[in-house]
């Protein structure tokens, strides 16, 4: 009964949703669509080109730790440059990527042009589009509604993820049968082409995005002080800071100014209560022109960062192309094979962010993510002990699968939850950064160990350090699952 409510509750909040979040679900689609395409030739075609195992996860490293310093730069300063401006640049340069890697097989090159055109080394998420969208997402919508619209954003990326991978598969096979081109190389360049049209595609409705996307269009004020979340022990000093504002507020009303009162955030007097003195300071209205987190702030993003890159550099010894690598060169595996069985490996993967809004309402974010990422580990743990079973090992693959994204739903309310307004798109941008350097290290040591024929070993690696991560955060965290329940639930 709860899961077909959750299902109403999502469909109602798909078909209410503003415009602007239905462009997000478009573009977040539309990338993953390209990053599935990719993720299913990129090892396979770094190897044709002459690449060995080492060179190939040296060639990940470095396009991950690429990534990280162009992410900093743009989710830090997205505010101030305007966040679709951001949006727009990247699918640019998404697009002359995809051209570069269809013509070039120079390593150089393709380095440069996988950093900054965004090529995913896996079909996961890399550089500063999933922060700054994230952020856009939580100022369009309000607490309560942020469980549905995160969940149908996760499932609108992993289908698009589950889509580009079996079309890739099948692309590949067509272009073969047909004799369009007769060596795999070929067609890995051609599905590099596909990329870049669909790179064009997501330009397109980032043009398309409205002013209510960026920062100062907030609608909003949100009363709830994260920090007082975090620690009971800050309530007086935020309701001392409450009642200094009121006092001035109440001051400033009675004035002869013909605009008195402070503004909401988006309100076109910004600028005119900054001219009035720095009296009063209301992070989300001038986080556009500060580049400073607050010291609270700061303090809870220390703790998640620790724990989410500890979890990514566990993902990072396992990443989706190095699965497609494994599976092909273990088990043999052709093009359209391993298209439909990473596929259904996402389709199953999108069906699990149904009910991921379901479990941070009933147990809260904290708990929710521990019900899912301890089983996903295990069974990641497992897949290398059926290397001598295919459908043993399909199972293990699909119920990892099944598992790892249940998570993604309950980490998005968790820190948007937990963050200020006004530093939500650089903290989100911080974390991504840290998550992709993180990630950056495992393909290194992947590709090492894939060089002696121990890729299997890297499984157990990602496991057991996704459980440490786990551990972590229910050390740290735990105790704000009550108060993170009652606002989301409305209580």
């Amino acid at each position: 009964m709860a899961k077909k409510n959750n299902v109403l509750n999502m469909w109602r909040e798909f078909v209410g949703a503003q415009k602007d979040i239905k462009l997000l679900w478009a573009s977040v689609f539309l990338r993953l669509l390209s990053y599935g395409l990719t993720n299913q030739v990129l090892t396979l075609f770094l190897n044709k080109i002459g690449l060995t195992e080492s060179r190939i996860g040296l060639f990940m490293s470095l396009t991950l730790i690429g990534d990280v310093f162009c992410s900093y730069i743009l989710t830090w300063y997205a505010d101030i440059w305007g966040r679709r401006n951001v949006l727009i640049y990247g699918s640019i340069m998404m697009c002359l990527s995809g051209i570069v890697f269809a013509f070039s097989e120079n390593f150089h090159m393709l380095l440069l042009f996988a950093i900054i055109g965004v090529i995913s080394p896996s079909s996961d998420e890399v550089g500063p589009f999933k922060s700054i969208e994230e952020s856009m997402i939580a100022h369009l919508s309000p607490n309560n509604k942020r469980p549905e619209i995160y969940a149908i954003h996760s499932l609108v990326a992993t289908m698009g993820a589950a889509l580009g991978a079996i079309v890739s598969g099948s692309f590949i096979s067509i272009l073969k049968y047909y004799h369009i081109a007769d060596t795999d190389l070929k067609c890995y360049k051609l599905t590099f082409l596909v990329y870049a049209l669909l790179a064009f595609g997501k330009f397109i409705i980032m043009v398309l995005l409205s002013e209510k996307t960026e920062l100062d269009s907030h609608y909003a004020h949100e009363e709830t002080s994260p920090e007082s979340i975090v620690s009971d022990e800050m309530a007086p000093l935020l309701e001392t800071r409450r009642k200094s504002i009121d006092i001035q507020e109440a001051a400033m009303s009675s004035s002869s100014l013909t605009q008195s009162s402070l503004p909401q955030v988006g309100d076109d007097d910004d600028q005119d209560v900054n001219k009035r003195g720095p009296s009063v300071v209301v992070n989300t209205s001038s986080s556009s022109t500060s580049t400073s987190l607050s010291s609270e702030t700061v303090s809870i993003l220390m703790r998640l960062l620790c724990i989410f890159m500890i979890d990514s550099l566990g993902s990072g010894f396992m990443t989706s192309g190095w699965m497609v690598y494994y599976y092909k060169q273990w088990f043999e595996m052709g093009s359209f094979a391993l298209g439909l069985l990473f596929f259904m490996t996402q389709f199953v993967q999108s069906m699990s962010t149904i009910p991921s809004s379901i479990l941070p309402r009933i147990f809260g974010p904290v708990r929710a993510t521990l019900l899912v990422q301890v089983p996903s580990a295990i069974f990641s743990i497992l897949i290398p002990f059926a290397a001598n079973h295919l459908s043993l090992s399909i199972l293990l693959l699909n119920c990892f699968f099944g598992t790892s994204a249940m998570d993604v739903t309950s980490r998005q309310i968790l820190l948007t939850n937990l963050i200020r307004p006004g530093d939500l798109t650089k903290v989100m941008g911080i974390v991504n950064i840290g998550k992709t350097f993180a990630r950056c290290i495992g393909p290194i040591f992947t590709g090492i160990l894939a060089d002696r024929d121990y890729l299997w070993f890297c499984y157990i690696v990602s496991g057991v350090l996704v459980i440490l991560a786990d551990c972590i955060l229910a050390c740290s965290f735990l105790h704000v699952d009550k108060k993170i329940l009652a606002q989301i639930n409305g209580e």
